[in-house]
């Protein structure tokens, strides 16, 4: 059996991408964060259509943000990407609840795989987790 370090191996090319995946997501959701903080008409006509009362909008709003606080911390990343999964859940949730368009329900999704394959190509412990399994299962 091969040891983790010699499993996963590392490349500049992906620990960009990784960057770059994770800086996406990180931008997308304080941007989404701050809006609910802030709540202007478009977040008050979005929060009527979803059926949820303006009054949880600084809420969310807040728990993206400590969320996202938890992700940008590398020693604390991976938990913060499992915050973040139960969060863009119960957003597709709320879009597939109301029949929202296939744009509106898989963009949550879309968020949620830039969260976890930032995390992936950036941090050489997760990728030797996963594939260390994997060997495993294999064996």
């Amino acid at each position: 059996m091969r040891s983790a370090s010699q499993a996963v191996p590392v490349s500049n090319t992906m620990l960009r991408a990784g960057f770059i995946a994770r800086a996406l997501a990180v931008l997308f959701l304080l941007f989404d964060g701050v809006l609910h903080l802030m709540r202007p008409a478009p977040v008050a006509v979005s929060f009527a259509q979803l059926g949820y009362p303006l009054d949880l909008a600084v809420g969310i709003g807040i728990l993206e943000l400590a969320c996202v606080a938890i992700y940008v911390i590398p020693g604390t990343a991976p938990f913060g990407a499992i915050l973040l999964t139960g969060y863009l859940g119960g957003a597709v949730a709320s879009q597939l609840r109301v029949g929202h368009s296939l744009f509106e329900t898989i963009f949550p999704v879309i968020i949620g795989v830039l969260v976890w394959g930032g995390l992936f190509l950036g941090d050489r412990r997760l990728r030797a987790a996963f594939l260390r399994r994997r060997d495993t299962e294999e064996s």
